[in-house]
């Protein structure tokens, strides 16, 4: 017999399958545990080496919900042990895709021996829908990206067939036809040019968007780290685009958990520098684990932090799929130059304590959806200097909303300037130009850090799917 669930309901159990990306395994990790606390029963399924990078399950957990391993299987050109995309080097993520996909036979035989009720997946498993619907399990794409990505890319057709008449450029560098209301929001040219590569098929055998596509064509609704109090215009354009029901789960805001022993010595050490510091005037630094700077890039980067004259914190830790020996190369002197002004630390770091602490000014950030919202749930302005993917189109939206400014750069290559990072610095941070940003992303912090307000969008997804008709 069926147990039930804390409200009284059957017990529901809810299978939930990121893509291998630990930006995706998290926020699918995060959306279990409180399924989980609601009485339901979760499989949580990746890779070995990821469930054993997944942060501790809480006690109260364990029993409901189950981490499975499937291996992924060896393949030419994939290196050993790379089981997510931090493993690799950017052009080797199609190999890993490639891997993901035969994760299928053994994901296959586990939905055929279980009792799955819902499967909640990913953008890349586009074979998935196909398996679930043949054995009656209810389907969930899990967006993490935010609304105005997919809806400005187009409806499910155009994704699945590549973008159709807008793989020519022009047509990615201005806001599309069929958005209707004012916006700027559009791919710099350098952008567009990535974007149209998601479009090409690659060794995997197929598309990143044709992967989407078929991933939001299969699927009963789609779910979305994303709230209507919050650009509820492009929520709204998502759904007509798609034609399905899209479900906000509320903008997911962190909280700070415990460390292990040495994560709280590496803490301790941040926060003893940080507390030395004036309030809000310490600029932290981080372009997350996956941007791949050039040697250019962080160089500028490094003389424009210096050229600021602004105290900061640059966690620069060594690109996705690096080697032991490799090393990040600064400009000569650099550090001896910054001693005592700047850090950089070349570590794991704990962001959340980092940007709650009272010494941290502003955000220079890559732009990823969960660092924004991390940033904004603390309050503090954003220096932007996206790169891929969504990252430029989530830089235009906060700069429209003003809790944000980009760095200037090169329209054709997307290159910048030492003095163009200085002055945005000192622009967001010290300047009065800066005040509208700083004033802006305090205000806007109390919509994203509503935890009360973001769980009530969880409640109300575990409802939906509580309300389902399941099979017996």
């Amino acid at each position: 017999m069926a147990s039930k669930a804390m409200n009284g309901e059957r017990q529901l159990h809810v299978v939930m399958f990121p893509w291998l990306a630990f930006g995706h395994i998290i926020p699918f990790f995060e959306l279990s545990k409180f399924i989980a606390r609601k009485g339901h029963k979760i499989t949580f399924i990746s890779t070995p080496r990821n469930i054993d990078r997944l942060p501790k399950l809480p006690s109260d957990l364990v029993s409901s919900l189950a981490l499975v391993k499937i291996p992924l299987p060896k393949l030419e050109g994939l290196p050993e042990n790379a089981q997510a995309t931090m493993d690799v080097l950017p052009d080797v993520v199609k190999h890993l895709k490639k891997a993901y996909d035969g994760m299928k036979v053994e994901l296959t035989q586990f939905l055929e021996n279980s009792d799955t009720d819902i499967i909640i997946y990913d953008f890349a498993s586009h074979w998935l829908p196909a398996i679930a619907t043949r054995l009656g399990i209810s389907r969930f794409f899990f967006c993490i990206f935010n609304a105005w990505f997919f809806a400005f890319l187009g409806n499910t057709k155009t994704l699945i067939n590549g973008l159709d008449d807008r793989t020519r450029l022009e047509n990615l560098v201005a806001p599309p036809e069929w958005v209707t209301f004012e916006t700027k929001v559009a791919y710099r040219l350098y952008e567009a040019n990535r974007i149209l590569g998601a479009a090409r098929m690659n060794a995997s055998g197929c598309s990143d968007l044709y992967r989407a596509g078929k991933a939001i064509e299969g699927c009963n609704a789609m779910i979305i780290r994303h709230c209507n109090e919050f650009e509820p215009k492009w929520l709204k354009l998502l759904q007509e685009l798609h034609q399905i029901e899209v479900i906000p789960l509320g903008l997911m805001p962190p909280h700070v958990q415990d460390t292990s022993d040495g994560a709280n010595e590496a803490w301790m050490s941040i926060k003893n520098w940080l507390c030395s510091q004036n309030k809000q005037s310490v600029v932290y630094v981080a372009l997350g684990s996956e941007v791949v700077l050039s040697r250019d890039q962080i160089i500028e980067l490094a003389h424009g932090l210096e050229l600021s004259g602004l105290p900061f914190l640059w966690v620069l830790r060594k690109p996705a799929g690096s080697v032991e020996e490799d090393t990040v190369e600064l400009p000569d002197g650099f550090e001896e130059r910054i001693k005592g002004r700047g850090v950089v630390w070349k570590n794991w770091a704990p962001q959340l304590k980092i940007l709650g602490h009272e010494a941290v000014g502003a955000f220079l950030t890559h732009c990823g959806w969960s660092s924004i919202v991390e940033g904004i749930t603390f309050g503090r302005p954003l220096i932007m200097l996206p790169f891929v993917i969504d990252q430029g189109l989530n830089a235009r939206i906060l700069a429209e909303k003003q809790v944000g400014v980009e760095v200037p750069r090169n329209e054709q290559d997307g290159s910048y300037t030492r003095n163009a990072v200085a002055q945005t610095l000192r622009m967001v941070m010290v300047e009065d130009e800066g005040q509208k940003h700083r004033d802006t992303a305090k205000a806007t912090s109390t919509l994203f850090g509503d935890k009360e307000l973001h769980d009530r969008y969880l409640d109300n997804f575990v409802v939906y799917l509580e309300n389902l008709e399941h099979k017996p």
